[in-house]
């Protein structure tokens, strides 16, 4: 296949959830898709549903297991003969659950996912693409990046990491003139499968757990806004679930007199 007039979209974790979503709403601009994910078969389905409503679009699937620090780099190698415009990175897991008494192994497989096949495949992508026009990397953190939630502290830590790495990198990005953007999407309780695994359950009502939350196809709707946007941070106010885009959030020590020479 000629792929050299195109150009692609990626996004991690498209099986389901925010990147399900993510995936139908990027088609609806009409881009081309590489989605990645653990279940090929929910890929399959994915790219079905697409191709249904987008006929003109290209749909790559590979199923991979990103939680595995040689699949990650297989992963991206995969995609060497197809020119990227933007980087989605959504695959990400969390547990519920106190420290003293969290499972190491699965405490691992978070780490591994949401922090080192994110910081990867991010930095791979920006050795590649950094001073291509309109390119994006957009990561998917939580408003648990930005805030402590009670029994959620690991999945809280790294979600820390991905915000301050994002906003670290669009700050780099900026500082150096590349013209690659690197943005921070951050939801709140968002109806997805997230509920189940990360409370290890087979069942979990979004309704009877909170107040308020939000759907995935509206996350995918706040996803594109920031994506048309030129702000770093998309973020769902924990407190009202407004939606907001606004510039870096973190403290940046970009002209401190004490920053290393």
């Amino acid at each position: 296949m000629d792929t050299s007039s195109k150009s692609y979209t990626v996004i991690t974790g498209a099986s389901s959830g925010i990147g399900y979503e993510a995936a139908k709403a990027f088609a609806s601009r009409g881009k081309n898709l590489i989605l990645t994910a653990r279940r090929g078969d929910r890929l399959k389905e994915l790219k079905e549903e697409i191709l249904t409503s987008h006929p003109e679009a290209d749909v790559i699937i590979r199923d991979t297991d990103l939680s595995v620090l040689e699949n990650v780099y297989r992963f991206y190698e995969s995609l060497k003969g197809y020119p990227l415009e933007t980087w989605i990175n959504n695959a990400g897991i969390g547990c519920y659950g106190s420290v003293a008494e969290q499972n190491l192994k699965w405490a691992e497989s978070l780490l591994a996912l949401n922090v080192n096949a994110l910081t990867i495949l991010s930095t791979l992508f920006i050795h590649d693409y950094k001073d291509v026009e309109g390119t994006q990397l957009i990561n998917v953190s939580s408003c648990g990046g930005y805030t402590i939630v009670p029994s959620a502290v690991t999945y809280c830590a790294s979600k820390f990491y991905v915000s301050a790495f994002t906003e670290g990198l669009a700050q780099e990005l900026k500082a150096a003139h590349y013209k690659m953007k690197a943005k921070v999407l951050a939801p709140a309780a968002t109806e997805t499968e997230f509920g189940k695994t990360a409370n290890h359950v087979s069942e979990y009502d979004y309704h009877k757990r909170f107040p308020i939350y939000h759907t995935a196809p509206q996350m995918a709707k706040f996803l594109l806004k920031l994506y048309d946007s030129d702000e770093t941070v998309g973020i769902v106010n924990r407190e009202t679930f407004e939606f907001q885009l606004t510039e870096p959030i973190l403290p940046y020590a970009g002209n401190s007199a004490f920053n290393q020479k």
